[in-house]
């Protein structure tokens, strides 16, 4: 079966800084993959490459067989994107800007009109119809994201942090929209630093470290027994193990 998404040799460089080492990464469709790693280890930018955002400097993605660089429109039909600090357009509505995207996806308009229904019900953004984008607060801005993520119907979804700023309430129905996806057959990659999450969501998992894949595999596999924290700390923690303190504060 023909990986989701296939990450092979992925390189990236910013000046003398290696932030990307040569990633290998499958993800098996129908799964719900998450990524996770400290800040700086290098998630955001294999993820940007992967689908098409940041050039690579070497190696090649393929999202269901279509590369990415060499084939980038069939590759990215198939996939919805939340980046991280996403961009969009701001002096627009929440309905405004799910119709600009989809019509220049090519969808009818129609179609656009009913699934931005939806979009905006389920994702409780209706209430507020004639307030611009730039007004959102960060857990609005981050589920319109997601709406314009999952417009186009896409069969694999990446996403950055979906969760973070969004209340509790926005994330169990988040939560339940993605779990419903995977279940209708779509594949997701979720990066997060926040164990707890993944380990409720995710059904595979790698931890990247230093711009490499520390491990890799179905979630029990890595976490072998314990907590994927507990894993986590022993794969990326220092070496002596132990959890810094600041000497001038004991007493």
């Amino acid at each position: 079966m023909t990986a989701a998404l296939e990450i092979d040799g992925l390189t990236k460089r910013f000046g003398d800084t290696l932030a990307v080492d040569a990633i290998d990464l499958v993800v098996p469709q129908g799964s719900f993959y998450g990524l996770v790693g400290q800040n700086g280890a290098g998630k955001t930018t294999t993820l940007s490459m992967a689908v098409g955002l940041l050039r690579p400097d070497d190696g090649h993605a393929r999202i269901f067989g279509a590369d990415v660089w060499s084939a980038p429109d069939d590759a990215k039909a198939l996939v919805g994107v939340l980046p991280d600090g996403l961009a969009m357009p701001e002096r627009l509505t929440g309905r405004e800007v799910l119709t600009y995207l989809g019509l220049l996806r090519g969808l009818p308009r129609d179609v656009v009109t009913a699934r931005a229904d939806e979009l905006l019900a389920v994702l409780e953004l209706d209430s507020a119809p004639r307030t611009l984008v730039i007004e959102y607060s960060t857990g609005m801005r981050k589920k319109i994201g997601l709406a314009t993520a999952l417009l186009h119907a896409p069969r694999l979804l990446v996403l950055d942090e979906p969760f973070e700023a969004v209340d509790p309430v926005s994330a169990a129905t988040i939560k339940t929209i993605l779990r419903g996806f995977v279940v209708g057959g779509g594949s997701i990659v979720l990066s997060s630093h926040v164990m707890a999450l993944v380990e409720q969501l995710c059904d595979h998992v790698a931890v990247i470290d230093g711009g490499r894949v520390a491990a890799a595999g179905p979630l029990d596999e890595v976490r072998g027994g314990r907590s994927l924290e507990d894993t986590f700390v022993a794969l990326v923690g220092d070496e002596d193990g132990g959890v810094k303190e600041l000497s001038w504060l004991s007493r």
